[in-house]
């Protein structure tokens, strides 16, 4: 208690509870006394009782540019879409802004007080004060006394004998950072104002958002931001708040030593950002998981690009088989999606269709069967270097679209890619989404092929746990199909049971001729039996014609051919 309350003057404000209701009754002027269990602000770091005083603070009125503020928010985009609701019921609803804070370090209100009180704040004083601020920092109003920091001569007629004060209360904090936007982009000439984006967390709508919005507006007569983009918070894996106290922290810095800095961005990319995010040794397990089939689907790619040059060996379009052009289009597609999900702000859909792609596209389909080209054929073979086109495509567009996600990564795998220019993908820009001819159709033709060869692939995992089989290349897959799916396969240029991955491939009949033995799936009836013959020791796969040429008695015909024309 202060001397503003006599005879209570030192005591400890709990403490002076009661002898304070001891006067009011002797006084008579205690009405009634009783006890209340109630909810009691408490200060967040010590957790101690908060008790409140009223002092004098200095406002700063919105009243005259509200409507000019809700304009704003309405001309703002917003991600999330609520954010423009969440604000502009704020502005709508808030009274006088109190800039002032009782600390003791901070941005200086710059007022001065002349002898008889009034309050001295003046375009000559504020111009003053701002050149001392920009020559030698805020500090300078801590350092110096009122009549040092006035300009020289400064009158007042309030201070007959030339004697000034200055104000001792800071700046609010939030007026400090709200006023972030003329420091950057008004001062630097080079940046454009306003800003395409300010990004910060939800809690931010009370506090960065909106008083940059108050000052923006109130000096420009527009926001300062063309959008605003809001987070969540991040938890621990059980939903619980991050405490230093429960132990429950999961550090950044640990991360990055341990599992790399890059799987940290992938999990950023991964989560509903706009929601709070649970974070914990587990999830980033599972998502160094997916970021080791990206990294290794980047490896494969460049293990097999060793010997291809794009400017003497690239197919073009036009010239590619079927398949190849139906991968270029899948890779077409994906760029159109990423793009437009950067555009938007939506990573986790990157992360989605990035990881698909490599896993579902390409490890599952276009490079399992690859490999029966990229391995087996000679090293200009037509087939071979048509893959590789694709394989090449593929890389330089994986690479520049993870780059801002997997910046080290994308890094890394440019310095293995003789064929760019540019010192990093960094400099690059994002590929360009095309317009390729007959994408509609070549879609609807090898979707429909790969769920017939996602049912081929089913029939051949029963038949191997049966112990029909051992792998794939080791079975004989006879189809039993209806006319589309007849029509279908016949109209596949490419080899068929190359592309099934087995020795060999027929079409037995119709649906009515297939045997009970047969396995049924989505119209289809699915023989697998064993090969007849040998295994080949160079591609594994089973021929009845292994050694025919003496000369290569453990090869099959083909790789006889390649071994003959380029490697005796």
């Amino acid at each position: 208690m202060t001397e503003e309350a006599p005879g209570f003057e030192g005591l400890f404000y709990d403490t002076a509870n009661k002898p304070i209701t001891e006067k009011l009754q002797e006084a008579g002027a205690l009405l009634k006394l009783s006890f209340i269990k109630h909810s009691y602000p408490h200060d967040w770091r010590t957790k101690k009782p908060v008790i409140f005083r009223a002092t004098p603070q200095w406002f700063a009125s919105i009243d005259a540019f509200r409507e000019d503020l809700l304009q704003a928010v309405k001309d703002t985009k917003w991600v999330p879409a609520w954010g423009e609701t969440r604000l502009f019921n704020m502005v709508r609803d808030r009274g006088d802004w109190c800039i002032s804070r009782q600390r003791a370090w901070g941005v200086p209100i710059p007022v001065f007080y002349a002898e008889n009180g009034a309050e001295i704040i003046t375009e000559e004083t504020i111009a003053h004060v701002s050149e001392l601020f920009r020559q030698h920092g805020s500090n300078i109003w801590f350092e110096k006394s009122a009549k040092e920091l006035l300009p020289e001569g400064f009158t007042h007629e309030g201070s007959p004998n030339g004697e000034f004060s200055k104000e001792q209360d800071i700046m609010d904090v939030w007026f400090d950072s709200g006023s972030s936007h003329q420091s950057v982009l008004h001062q630097r000439k080079d940046l454009q104002r306003p800003a395409d984006l300010y990004l910060e967390g939800s809690d931010q709508y009370r506090g960065w958002f909106n008083s940059s919005l108050t000052t923006g507006v109130a000096v420009t007569g527009k926001a300062p931001y063309k959008g605003v983009l809001s987070h969540g918070f991040v938890n621990d894996g059980e939903g619980r708040k991050m405490s230093k106290s429960i132990g429950n922290i999961v550090a950044p810095d640990k991360v990055i030593k341990q599992m790399g800095a890059d799987i940290l961005r992938l999990w950023v990319a991964s989560v509903d950002y706009q929601a709070d995010v649970r974070l914990s040794d587990g999830i980033l397990k599972q998502v160094s998981e997916v970021y080791r089939k990206i990294r290794n689907t980047y490896r494969f790619l460049l293990g097999n690009l060793a010997d291809f040059n794009p400017e003497k060996d690239a197919v073009s379009y036009d010239n590619l088989r079927e398949v190849d052009q139906f991968m270029l289009v899948k890779l077409n597609e994906l760029i159109k999606n990423v793009r437009s999900s950067y555009e938007s702000y939506d990573f986790s859909s990157i992360y989605t269709s990035v990881n698909n792609f490599c896993t579902l596209d390409l490890s599952s389909f276009y490079l399992d069967f690859a490999k029966d080209v990229l391995y087996i054929e000679a090293e200009d073979n037509y087939e071979r270097r048509a893959m590789q086109t694709v394989l090449h495509e593929s890389l330089i567009a994986l690479t520049k679209l993870m780059s801002p996600i997997l910046s080290h990564t994308a890094d890394e795998v440019w310095t293995h890619m003789s064929s760019q220019q540019e010192e990093s993908v960094q400099l690059t820009d994002m590929p360009e989404y095309k317009e390729l001819p007959n994408s509609k159709e070549l879609l609807s033709k090898w979707e429909a092929f790969l769920n017939l060869r996602d049912n081929v692939l089913k029939a051949l995992e029963e038949a191997r746990n049966e112990k029909i089989i051992g792998k794939s290349l080791t079975a004989k897959v006879t189809l039993y199909v209806n006319d589309d799916t007849k029509n279908l396969l016949q109209s596949v240029k490419e080899d068929l049971k190359q592309l099934f991955i087995v020795s060999a491939f027929e079409i037995g009949g119709s649906l009515e001729e297939a045997p009970e033995s047969a396995l049924k799936l989505e119209n289809n009836a699915i023989v697998v039996e064993k090969a007849e013959g040998e295994t080949c020791d160079r591609c594994w796969t089973v021929s009845t014609r292994i050694g025919d040429d003496p000369d290569h008695p453990a090869l099959c015909p083909r790789c006889t051919d390649v071994v003959k024309k380029h490697y005796s």
